[in-house]
């Protein structure tokens, strides 16, 4: 699968070793459960959740989503959602666009709908603020992945769940408006892109 050229430059510099040993322990889960998906044949359906679904949730839909087309893994639909919805926060999508994806906005509002795409030939990936249970999320047949500790916390019970996996990530929102925004932000998002590729790396 071919990444737009700027984007797979980014994908080469990912290190699967800046991954410590006590993360790998927190990512293997999600390598487990994407594995007996992909071994039945069965379509992988992640939904990637946090507290307001405007950062770190998206970043990690999106990076999965691309990770999985990358490494040929077919039937994987990442989605994301929050324990309530807000909007996708413009520095997340700017953060991306640094990376290489292209992105569109196909509704402006106060929760804009974004198309992303990682490759000329790939279905863009949908990004906008919903709950984690939006109807245009999957009810069924998926794994939660909690990606703020807030949101493990808020979410004692999360409805058509097969599996809840944690696997939290600071939040660069500490940043906002600072001097370091930008970088913390980049600085996150290629934490998130590490992280996902590496655990679609490991599915045989």
């Amino acid at each position: 699968m071919k990444l737009f050229k700027e984007l797979e430059s980014v994908v080469l510099t990912l290190k699967f070793d800046s991954i410590t040993p006590d993360r790998k322990v927190i990512l293997q889960p999600l390598i487990d459960f994407i594995q007996d998906k992909h071994n039945d044949q069965k379509e992988v359906r992640l939904n990637l959740i946090c507290t307001h679904n405007s950062r770190r949730s998206h970043l990690s839909q999106v990076w999965a989503q691309t990770a999985a087309a990358y490494y040929g893994i077919k039937n994987v639909f990442c989605y994301s959602g929050g324990t309530e919805a807000t909007a996708l926060f413009p520095v997340v999508a700017e953060t991306l666009k640094q990376s290489g994806f292209k992105i569109h906005i196909i509704d402006e509002g106060n929760n804009p709908v974004y198309a992303i795409k990682y490759g000329d030939n790939e279905h863009p990936v949908i990004g906008f603020s919903k709950t984690y249970d939006h109807e245009f999320n999957p009810s069924s047949a998926f794994a939660a992945i909690l990606t703020c500790s807030q949101a493990d916390e808020g979410c004692p019970f999360i409805s058509g769940a097969e599996k809840r996996i944690p696997i939290p990530f600071d939040d660069p929102k500490a940043f906002d408006n600072t001097p370091q925004q930008t970088e913390k932000y980049q600085e996150r998002s290629l934490q998130i892109a590490t992280e996902m590729f590496y655990i679609f790396s490991q599915i045989k």
